[in-house]
C-alpha cells in the first residue's frame, strides 16, 4: 500500500511539474545556414535568391530594394507573455539591375525594448471628468449650429411667405 502511494505521489508530481514547463516556439523564416551562406553579392540576383531562400518575410516599399528574412525564437513561461529569446534578420539588398548588392545579418542587438507607462496617456485638449464625458452631449445632438429657432424673417416659412 505504501509503495502504491509513493508511485501515485510521484505520478502526480510529474504531471504537475510538466504543466509548469515553458513553451518554446519559432516564428518566421526557418534559417538554414547552408542556404543563407550561398547567397553572394555580385553573383546572385532576385530570381536565384528566391529559388534558394524562398519568398522573404517582407520587402522594402521605398528607397533601396531590400528583402528581409526574419526569424524569432520565443519562450513562454506559465501564465506569462511570450518573450523573444533569439532574433535573426537576414537582409538581402539589390541594385537597380536586380543583382545582389549586399547581404547582412542582424540579431537581438537591434531589438528595442519598449516599456510604456500604463497609468495615463497624455492627450491634447481638455481634461474632462467622467460625468462631463457622460452628459456633455445632452442638448447638442441634432441642433443646427447658429439656429435661433425661427424659420424665416416673418416666422411663417422658409421664404418668409
Amino acid at each position: 500500500m505504501k509503495r502504491l502511494r509513493a508511485v501515485t505521489a510521484l505520478g502526480v508530481l510529474a504531471l504537475m511539474s510538466g504543466g509548469c514547463a515553458s513553451i518554446k516556439d519559432h516564428r518566421g523564416y526557418l534559417i538554414d545556414p547552408a542556404l543563407t551562406g550561398s547567397v553572394q553579392p555580385g553573383i546572385d540576383n532576385r530570381t536565384s535568391v528566391e529559388r534558394a531562400l524562398g519568398q522573404p518575410t517582407f520587402k522594402s516599399e521605398f528607397g533601396k530594394q531590400i528583402w528581409y528574412y526574419v526569424s524569432i525564437d520565443t519562450r513562454q513561461r506559465p501564465f506569462k507573455r511570450p518573450q523573444a529569446k533569439a532574433e535573426n534578420v537576414l537582409m538581402v539588398s539589390f541594385d537597380e539591375k536586380g543583382n545582389v548588392a549586399s547581404v547582412e545579418r542582424r540579431g537581438m542587438e537591434k531589438v528595442v525594448s519598449l516599456n510604456p507607462d500604463g497609468h495615463k496617456t497624455p492627450t491634447l485638449g481638455r481634461n474632462r471628468s467622467f460625468f462631463e464625458d457622460l452628459f456633455g452631449n445632452i442638448g447638442s445632438v441634432g441642433a443646427t449650429p447658429g439656429a435661433t429657432g425661427r424659420t424665416g424673417p416673418t416666422g411663417s416659412g422658409p421664404n418668409g411667405s
